[in-house]
């Protein structure tokens, strides 16, 4: 059986590594940015800083916990002998990142177990970072100064409730999804679209969304901020009945999620 582990210790660790990736990210970035690769289609892009940034953290948190395992935007997956595994997005708006625009992210979770105990986003731009550990509430930080404690909004009627989206980069499914918006926006306050799903998930436990909801994310765009919302006081899950996942991606004040998720549902959100 492994050891077994401390979440604030692993929190510890992540909030370290996303700080030091964040800070390479933000100073580190060439005027003359190019892509490295693409990944779902030619406008799904990763720059050679998605790259340096993850063998930054994967680096650290080897150097620190070499038993654990890892599963990685960048670098694929490693299977560990911990109990741990560490889920890493190294820059969570590659796109905004590329043009220059302020939403992007650094995103580390903790598994142990395979359930997330610990989780950090940095978000350097903003001068803000984002963490939780399971059971512990979540918190804010805020350009160096004290830890703010993370709430949710208030209750609030769908028709008065702000949501945040996203849009993936094969053009059938942002087609669909588009499409899903147009039906959505009329029963809503109004959409936001960052271009960062850690941010949007941290913005929903920080109040600055009523909700959020997303097809086609990967473990390493949630894992972080899903942990960070629910710690806020959101309701998380994906179709009804199941957890966050590929499929859909549902975060909301608890009020509005009761409304939202079988909207959601009977509007398809889960499929293209």
């Amino acid at each position: 059986m492994p050891e077994p582990v401390s979440p604030s210790e692993l929190l510890d660790l992540a909030r370290e590594a996303g700080r030091r990736a964040g800070l390479l990210l933000r100073d580190g970035r060439p005027a003359d940015l190019g892509v490295a690769a693409t990944k779902s289609s030619p406008i799904d892009v990763v720059t050679e800083m998605d790259i340096a940034a993850e063998k930054l953290i994967t680096g650290y948190l080897s150097e620190h916990r070499p038993e654990d395992g890892f599963l990685g935007e960048e670098g694929g997956s490693s299977a560990g002998t911990s109990g741990v595994r560490w889920v890493v997005d190294p820059l969570d708006g590659t796109v905004n990142y590329l043009y220059g625009l302020p939403q992007w992210a650094v995103s580390i979770a903790a598994e142990y177990e395979g359930e997330v105990v610990a989780a950090a986003v940095e978000a350097p731009m903003r001068q803000e970072s984002y963490y939780a550990v399971r059971g512990g509430g979540a918190f804010r930080v805020w350009a160096g100064a004290a830890p703010e404690k993370m709430r949710c909004r208030p209750a609030a009627p769908l028709d008065r409730a702000l949501i945040g989206t996203g849009f993936n980069y094969v053009a059938r499914v942002r087609t669909a999804q588009a499409a899903l918006a147009q039906r959505l926006i009329p029963q809503v306050r109004d959409i936001r679209r960052s271009g960062s799903a850690a941010i949007d998930l941290c913005d929903v436990g920080g109040g600055r969304l009523d909700g959020f909801y997303e097809r086609g994310l990967h473990p390493w765009d949630l894992a972080a901020g899903d942990l960070i919302a629910r710690e806020s006081g959101a309701r998380t899950g994906g179709r009804p009945g199941l957890v966050p996942d590929g499929e859909l991606t549902v975060a909301a004040t608890p009020a509005v999620f009761e409304v939202l998720q079988p909207l959601l549902e009977d509007l398809g959100a889960w499929h293209d």
